[in-house]
Parts: structure tokens; sequence; C-alpha cells
């Protein structure tokens, strides 16, 4: 428990168990109802370095603790053995959709490990090149060093991913590292006639996947909570690692590995009995449609074993090596879609890179790096590689060979055989093409990260001094009004800092507009907080008078929930400010930049008076 020592201050100097009758909290604050309050220490608890303030009035004792505020009121009621019983929590909490938080799991785990992918990836380009031109033998030492960098990153590419998702689902990084190190190591990796426990392993080969371990360290991570529940606080640094180990290891190896080998066995199967039954033509169109899929889930190269089985007794392959290649090509049409349509030079420059690395057959670098985190890809993909996988079907294509990708394309000449490489040729253009424009008329919605033409915040320059300059995005006000200095906002909680940077407006109008173009992320059921995150990810807290959280809703109205898509200056909640006054509230609208630490600086205007979209703030990036 990270706040256990803190909560063992605050419950002592609040008087103790017995002294606490609940305990609730908003966005900054414990709120303590207490049973004496005379038992409470507050100069001892200001003191404590990680409370802000004390704030003692007659609805209830409030210890400031900042935005984490959440993550130590979980704790604390754990420790109180009390029920959660909160109706401060950020409300309308949506219902998770499994499919789209597996999705954010792989997404958020990818993310970090995109620099090698994309080495890889445009190294394979630049080997291919190369070697087609004889600048560099591919049977030459220089050729082979440089291609071991490129397979070394999809080979440990269960490495990477252990690193990168540790932490998020909760277990060691190091201990993660362990654990696929160990299942790449020699005496495992694709080793057939293992036993465990007398229990019998298939023989996988876990290099170039990520599912087995992606799935063994989630379990690792619950593992993780168990032990350290069972261990004693002493025994914690010897028996800890060791527990978790005995147990996730196992449970990798009989559970999470087998699954995946039986995945790509399913494939192969399903694959083989459409071709068997339907024809080869329906096996091309559905493979180059959901290669990217199947790469994605580590079965890629599962179907290998028929492909050579099919080149060694027919002297061809009529379904699978033409489908990758047309889906790898479907994907760079894809990337090169979504490059023609964004005006985000950040993503103009990702969709650019990831385009060459799929056009010369490695699609790792886009399906990972954007094909997950987007999804709208994939359809692209479906429909331009469906429908070149359907025109090789029809027309007979053959591979003669296994290679793929555009440097790929020599192996359907076969003996001479022409024709069958302009129809692959074609297959080729026919999925390149369908799919750059079914991406490009998709588009790719603001909420899955590339925020729309029309709600970019278009940076300006800020002169610092005669020399240098400095980008600046612009944070608008919120209502129309007296905006003050933020150290002079009558709460300790914003007017230290401790928040984030902002100001306050003290308010002359009853409607509160948003002060970006974002995505609203948080109502609170008192409806005297919103939260909101720009498209250009500022996170931005407005935050409605003084202790107003104490009408519990009165008097206010929110015209949005969570989830929503608004525009910057679009009224997002009325406020009859004059009520909240005569109910003894101070009213200033306070905007705070909850992820101030994310830029260099951010400088308010000066006092003054100020209307809706007039910027208030001037945030200067890095």
């Amino acid at each position: 428990m990270q706040y256990q020592a803190l909560n063992n201050k605050i419950i002592e100097l609040v008087g103790g168990k017995e002294n606490i009758q609940a305990v609730v909290h908003c966005m900054t604050r414990l709120r303590f109802t207490l049973k004496d309050r005379e038992k409470a220490d507050t100069e001892a608890l200001k003191s404590i370095d990680d409370v802000i303030d004390v704030v003692n009035n007659n609805v209830s004792y409030q210890i400031i603790i900042g935005t984490h505020v959440a993550d130590v009121y979980d704790e604390l009621v754990t420790m109180l053995g009390i029920k959660n019983n909160t109706d401060e929590i950020v409300a309308d909490k949506p219902k998770k959709n499994i499919v789209k938080s597996i999705l954010d799991v792989v997404s958020e785990s990818m993310t970090p490990i995109l620099e090698p992918i994309i080495c890889a990836g445009l190294l394979a380009a630049l080997l291919s090149i190369i070697s087609l031109t004889g600048i560099i033998s591919v049977d030459s030492s220089t050729y082979k060093i440089f291609d071991a960098l490129r397979t070394a990153v999809f080979y440990f590419l269960p490495i990477l991913m252990a690193m990168s998702s540790a932490k998020r689902l909760g277990a060691s990084p190091y201990l993660a590292v362990a654990l696929a190190a160990t299942i790449l190591s020699a005496p495992i990796n694709g080793v057939a006639g293992l036993t465990l426990f007398a229990i019998p392993l298939p023989q996988i080969t876990y290099a170039n996947s990520f599912i087995p371990i992606l799935l063994a360290v989630w379990f690792m991570g619950y593992v993780t909570k168990f032990v350290k529940k069972i261990v004693p606080n002493t025994l914690q640094y010897f028996l800890t690692p060791l527990l978790i180990m005995l147990i996730t290891l196992p449970a990798t190896l009989i559970v999470f590995g087998p699954l995946g080998y039986y995945l790509g066995e399913g494939i192969i199967q399903f694959f083989n009995l459409l071709m068997k039954y339907v024809g080869s033509w329906f096996v091309m169109m559905l493979y180059s449609a959901l290669q990217p899929f199947i790469v994605m889930l580590g079965a890629g190269n599962f179907i290998m074993p028929v492909v050579a089985a099919l080149i060694a007794s027919d002297g061809y392959d009529p379904a699978f090596i033409s489908s990758a290649t047309i889906s790898d090509i479907a994907v760079g049409g894809a990337m090169l879609g979504y490059f023609l349509k964004t005006r985000n030079s950040k993503q103009k420059q990702l969709f650019g890179t990831v385009t060459l690395s799929a056009i010369l057959g490695v699609t790792e670098p886009a399906i990972y790096g954007v094909f997950v985190k987007f999804r709208r890809p994939f359809i692209a993909v479906m429909i331009g590689g469906g429908l070149g996988g359907l025109f090789a079907g029809l027309t007979g294509v053959k591979a003669y060979s296994i290679a793929w990708g555009l440097f790929g394309l020599p192996a359907y000449i076969g003996k001479g055989d022409f024709m069958n490489l302009w129809l692959m040729v074609t297959a080729v253009i026919i999925s390149f093409v369908g799919a750059a424009i079914a991406a490009y008329v998709l588009g790719i919605p603001a909420e899955d990260g590339i925020p729309s033409q029309e709600s970019v915040i278009k940076p300006k320059k800020l002169q610092a001094d005669s020399e240098s300059h400095y980008t600046t995005l612009s944070v608008d006000s919120v209502v129309d009004g007296k905006l003050v200095q933020l150290s002079e906002i009558n709460d300790a909680a914003f007017s230290s800092g401790a928040m984030g940077k902002g100001v306050g407006i003290y308010p002359n109008v009853n409607q509160i507009a948003s002060p970006v173009t974002g995505t609203i992320t948080a109502v609170f059921p008192t409806k005297h907080a919103l939260g909101i995150t720009g498209s250009d990810g500022v996170e931005v807290l407005v935050h409605i008078g003084i202790d107003t959280v104490e009408l519990e809703g009165q008097y206010f109205e929110v015209l949005v929930k969570q989830g929503d898509t608004i525009e910057s200056g679009q009224p997002i909640a009325n406020v009859d400010f004059e009520k909240v006054k005569a109910a003894g509230y101070e009213i200033p609208v306070i905007i705070i930049i909850t992820n101030t630490n994310e830029y260099l600086d951010i400088i308010p205007i000066a006092d003054k008076d100020v209307k809706v979209n007039e910027s208030v703030m001037n945030i200067i990036l890095r």
C-alpha cells in the first residue's frame, strides 16, 4: 500500500479509527465526519509533508491532499475497514468495454517499444534495396550483421513487451523481463518433448510473439498482489520474487503458451478446410483482409508449415504468401491514406514512416504503432486487402517461393510465368489503392488520438526575448468576469499551486464554457467540477466556487456528460451564482492545468476583465 504510512498518521491525528464516523473525498481533499473534532490535532496534520492544508468548517473536517487523493482514499477506507461510501467521486463512469480495454492495454504496451520496431522496419527496407542493387550481397558478413539487428527486435519482442506492459499490469518489470527471457531460452523455446510436473508441454516457439507474454504478465500482476498480501513484510525482499516466478512460469508454460499455440493451429485448420471445400480464392480474400489481426495475435508465422508443405508437394503456394503480400501492401496503402488525410505533423511523420516499411513487407510498425491504437485502419485494410485478394484468387495467382513484400514480387515469375507476375502486380495495386481510398474516407476520429483539423488548437508564437521564441498553446476563459491570479484564491489547494498552475475568474454571468477543444473526462455528481482533456493533451480542471461541493448540485446545471466531445467556447454548465453567494459560498471559477509538470511553463495573463474565448493562459511547450 503506497500511502500506508501517510494514512496511519492521518488516522492517528484525527483521533483514531473510533473517532471517524465517515469519510469521503472530492477532487483534492479527504472530508471527514468526526465524532469529536477536539480530538483532531490540526497543527500536527498540517505539518505532514504530504498534506497541503487542513480546513475545519461547519460541514466537515477537510484534509487537502492533492489530485492523487483518490488513491489515498482507496487505501484509507481499506485500512479503516469501512465501506467505500463516497458520493463525490467522478460520476457516470462508463461501463468497461472488454474488447476496448484489451486493445487499450496492447496499445499502451506497444507505444514505448515503437522506437526499436520502427528501426527494424526501416532497416528491413534499406537492406532489401541495397541487396537488390548489388551494393551488398546477402551472403556478406556486413549484411548479416545488420540483418541480425532487424531480426533480433522481433525475435525478442516478448522481452520488449514484458518490459513495457509490466507496470501497466501491476507486475515488476524486472521479473517480467526475466520471465520473457526464460521462455525464449534454448531449453524452452521451440523445444519438443518437454514436461512440467509430469504434464506434457506442446512444442511452442515464443519468439516473434507477444500474446503469451502479455497474458503471462497480466497474470503476474495478480500473483504479485496475492503474494504481497500473504508474505510478512520482513520476508518480502527474499520470498516475494521467488514465489511470483514459481507460480507464474508454470502457468505460462501450461496455460498461456498452449493458448497461443492452439489459436495458431485453429487458424491453420480453418484455412485448410476453406481451401478444400470453398476454394483458394475465398481463402486469399479472407486472409488478405484479416492478416493484420493474425499478426497482432502473434500467429503470423503459423502459416509457414502449411506454405512449406504446399510448395514441397505442388511447387507453389496457391494462397498464403500471395495474400500476405497483398495484405502488407494494403497496410501501406492505408497508412498512405492517413498520411494524406491528417494535418497533424507528428502523426504525418509516423504514417509516412510506417508506409514504407509496410510496402516492403514489414507491417509490425504499422500494426503495433497505429492499427491497435486507432482501430479504423483495420477496416481500410479489410476493404483494400479483401479486394486485392479476391482478384488474385479468381485469377489463380501462385507464389513459387517464400518471399513477400514489394521486393518479393520476382517470386511470382516462376519458370517464365510472367502473366502470373502481372496478375499479382495488378492485385497489389488494387489492394494498395483500395486501402488508401478507404483510409482517407474513413479518417480517424479525434477521440482515437488524432484531432480533426477543426479541433486542433493552433500554436502561436510568444516572444520570450529579442533572440528566442517559444511555441505556445492558449487556454481561454470559461466565463465573462474579473480574472485574478491563483494566489488570490481563498483555498490553499488552489492558491498554493499544488494542483497545478491556473487562474481564477469572478463571474458576472451564469453560463460556463469550455476553455479548450477536447473531451469531457470527468463530471462530478455534485456538478461543481468538470475535467476536460484538450485535443493537444492539455488536462484542465474547471472548479466552480469554493467548497460548493457542500451544495450537492443545488443551483448547478451541467450541460455535458462524460465522454462528450466539445469545442472551445461551448457552454458546459449554468450556475445561479447569486443563490450560491446567498448560501454563503465564494464563487470564483478556477481553471487549473492539472498536468502542469508536462510543460516548460504556464503563464497567466494579468488581472483584468475577460470574456469567453479570450485567452487567459499561455502554455509554453517544451
